[in-house]
């Protein structure tokens, strides 16, 4: 188990009759960046909330950094994924009330760090992904691109192990989705966690290390690292993880 940062082992789930996973064995190790492909109805979605400890499975274990995280309480699986586990979804979810800034800092402000710091902290991140003097604007006022790179800020400012992405880039056309997949990858690396990229688009894929596939709630098709036509790649050396989408 000690060579993975999260593990989950023979993980079923059922809902009423239907299988959702069917004993799954999985391993993401530091730094990787691993993609779940399926179709809907697959399972790949209740695998990543097992795995980020938004719901138990049935049997199995779920191990972060060789802790069992499974047979946690609600309020410690909770702090979990303020502090261990970032998340970035389809729609961002962000605050809408909220400037750009404070949706970056709600993580921490959720985990008892004052405001103040908690701002100051989640502003060191706007320039890095690209999106200096966007502070305080509110989500109705960015595009959909720099919506997603402000959820990324957020996912990241706790400075966690493990970010799940649940179809990133599925509200975005493709050019901003090919961009926010490089941010995305390079950011996390950059931070030195790892990362688990749920998608039913094998371009969205193609920018992970790895790839397995889910079908009927199993892992049908364990895959070696991907052929990339476009590598993720710095753009600049003073914005590493630059660009505008």
């Amino acid at each position: 188990m000690s060579e993975f940062v999260l593990s989950g082992h023979h993980l079923t789930k059922r809902f009423g009759p239907a299988v959702a996973l069917a004993g799954v064995d999985i391993g993401i190790a530091s730094a990787e960046a691993l993609a779940i492909m399926g179709p809907s109805g697959s399972g790949k979605s209740t695998l990543l909330h097992c795995l980020a400890g938004i719901m138990r499975p049935d049997s199995g274990e779920v191990h972060l950094l060789g802790q069992r995280i499974d047979t946690m309480g609600e309020r410690d699986r909770s702090a979990l994924r303020r502090t261990r586990f970032g998340f970035v979804f389809q729609f961002g979810q962000l605050l809408s009330e909220l400037p750009a800034d404070e949706n970056v800092a709600l993580p921490l402000m959720l985990g008892g760090v004052a405001r103040g710091r908690a701002v100051r902290e989640a502003r060191t991140w706007f320039g890095p992904l690209g999106l200096d003097g966007l502070e305080g604007r509110r989500p109705g006022e960015l595009s959909g691109g720099q919506a997603q790179r402000v959820a990324i800020a957020r996912a990241l400012v706790t400075r966690p192990a493990v970010i799940f992405a649940d179809e990133p880039t599925g509200a975005l056309d493709r050019t901003t989705g090919h961009e926010i997949m490089r941010v995305l990858v390079e950011a996390t690396k950059h931070n030195g966690a790892c990362l688990v990229v749920v998608t039913h688009d094998p371009e969205v894929a193609r920018w992970c290390d790895r790839t397995v596939e889910v079908r009927d709630g199993v892992i049908i098709a364990p895959g070696g690292a991907p052929d990339r036509a476009e590598p993720w790649r710095r753009t600049s050396a003073s914005m590493p993880f630059g660009g505008n989408a």
